[in-house]
């Protein structure tokens, strides 16, 4: 065993993965609570150190250099005490606070005196120093994340498409995948600092998969679980602005297929046993969902990457934003429900078909020797990928059966605050909701509570009470289910998605247009001005 870590040790030397001076791990391990609960005391013990160290150099912050000289002292004793592998535990959780300290102080300083872009990649700049500097795999990792987003900020001050956010952070995230992506390459030029590069870049890759998943807007069912919090109002905005249909979208959802594309030719070279039809099916699968989802090329790219390599902790975390993407599908502007629903099953039955061929005798060899099997864990990929493609299909699909056979109802708009009407590309929606209902936080346990409505002979429903157990509706009653949103109770949704640019012919709703069906379950389909007409997504 010894002779064994001692020849990979060597190998890890004259690679350049390790320094030249590296020696065996000694026996003694930390175990892993006694760390955790010492770093909460060194943490806690450390704001109010910190808070005296502000007060004294506070008048030093006001002078020009004073943050670079602050900042710089504590990054200084903070890497210091980092290196060191004779300190006790608790002073080292001491000197972990002092990095972030540190880091904002020279931040302070870099973004007050230079341009934006510059103060970010002078920022990046040391956090990759102190990456490379300490020696916690942990922090190098987290110093890996900052540091991808601050060159992110710094591309976004720099982009060609400026004037587009959401397009701007788009090419960001792939500049900084294509950074990660040609990692093997320069890499390996850095000698003696591979494993501090390594735990850097898995921070870097980390931050990569990230943004290409918030970019891709609330993902299915997770806007319920947010409610109405800072998170679902970012996500929200972000999906209404994946869901434009302008023309730089297109080119940039051409340039995802192209990605997905040639993150199946990056497998088909590595893999040899995973070449065929099979693998064929699923890359141009991969293709088309990619078209319509453009931050999904560059993920499956990571994936590629990720696992072509055996970082499969990595390839995990890549695996985990392709079904929050696949699943931000659901909420995509751009396309109606049904043309969704038949692009999510088409594909689920493709990758079936294409399992199901490979795995038959067929698919043997000429010589009647059968093909190498596929790595397990490739087939565990798979198999999620395509269970996410049912699940999100199964939803849109029922989503669009109660378009086509609900009953078509209009519930008058209650007044809200004009300030929050209009929100960038939304409108704020609210509906009078029985008042004993307001009093209810809604419960993860309890079933979703009903309203019984009345509907004139203009098709207008108003809410009048709680539907209770077994009761029966009189004529002109119906029943609408209500959803948990931001703690409380609303009629469906309480927001109306429209592109951008066309708030104005929106602001003439008085009535939302539902699809209701017998048992309650309803549908916002759109808006209606004063006379019930409703009002077009878009000119005639």
């Amino acid at each position: 065993m010894h002779d064994r870590l001692d020849e990979v040790m060597a190998r890890a030397r004259a690679e350049g993965l390790l320094p030249d001076d590296a020696v065996r791990p000694g026996g003694e391990q930390r175990p892993w609570p006694v760390v955790l609960l010492t770093a909460l005391g060194a943490w806690l013990a450390a704001v109010p150190l910190l808070g005296v160290v502000g007060l004294l150099l506070g008048p030093l912050v006001n002078n020009p250099v004073g943050p670079y000289l602050a900042g710089g002292l504590l990054l200084a004793g903070s890497v210091v005490v980092l290196r060191s592998s004779q300190v006790p535990l608790f002073v080292e959780q001491l000197a972990v606070p002092g990095v972030p300290v540190g880091g904002g102080a020279l931040g302070f300083g870099f973004f007050q005196h230079l341009p934006h872009a510059m103060a970010s990649l002078l920022l990046a700049a040391v956090a990759v120093g102190l990456a490379l500097a300490v020696r916690q795999a942990w922090l190098r990792t987290l110093l890996g994340v900052a540091a991808a987003a601050l060159v992110g900020l710094a591309l976004m001050e720099r982009s060609v498409f400026r004037s587009h956010g959401w397009e701007t952070a788009w090419l960001a995230a792939h500049l900084l995948l294509a950074v990660a992506a040609l990692s093997p390459w320069w890499q390996g030029r850095w000698r003696g600092h591979g494993a501090a590069l390594e735990s850097l870049l898995s921070g870097w890759w980390l931050a990569v998969l990230a943004s290409l998943a918030v970019l891709a807007g609330m993902t299915f069912l997770v806007g319920g679980v947010f409610g109405g919090g800072l998170a679902a109002e970012v996500g929200r905005e972000v999906a209404g602005a994946a869901g434009r249909g302008v023309q730089v979208a297109d080119l940039l959802r051409g340039v995802s297929a192209l990605l997905a594309l040639g993150a199946g030719g990056l497998v088909w070279r590595a893999w040899p046993g995973a070449r065929g039809g099979a693998l064929g099916a699923a890359v141009l699968c991969a293709v088309l969902l990619s078209f319509f989802m453009s931050t999904l090329g560059g993920t499956l790219l990571a994936l590629a990457c990720l696992a072509v390599a055996g970082r499969w902790r990595l390839a995990a975390a890549a695996g985990v934003a392709l079904a929050w993407i696949v699943g931000a599908f659901y909420y995509a502007l751009a396309w109606d429900l049904a043309t969704k629903a038949l692009v999510l099953v088409g594909v689920g039955a493709v990758l079936g078909g294409a399992a199901w061929w490979r795995r038959s005798p067929r698919t043997e060899g000429a010589a009647g020797a059968p093909r190498a099997p596929l790595d397990r864990r490739a087939w565990y990929v798979g198999g999620a990928t395509a269970a996410t493609l049912l699940v999100a299909a199964s939803a849109i699909w029922q989503k669009q059966d109660l378009i086509t056979n609900g009953q078509p109802v209009f519930v008058r708009l209650a007044p809200v605050d004009p300030r929050s009407l209009m929100q960038g590309d939304y409108m704020r929606l609210n509906f009078n909701v029985p008042a004993e209902l307001l009093d209810q936080p809604p419960s993860a346990t309890a079933e979703r509570p009903k309203v019984v409505a009345t509907r004139d002979v203009r098709g207008v429903a108003t809410l009048t009470r709680v539907a209770q157990p077994g009761e029966a509706l009189a004529a002109g009653e119906l029943l609408f289910e209500l959803t948990p949103k931001g703690g409380g109770w609303v009629l469906v949704s309480d927001a109306w998605f429209f592109r951008e640019g066309d708030a104005a012919r929106w602001e003439n709703a008085r009535y939302g247009e539902f699809r209701v069906m017998l048992d309650g379950r309803a549908l916002l389909v759109g808006m209606a001005d004063e006379q019930l007409q409703a009002i077009k997504p878009w000119k005639e």
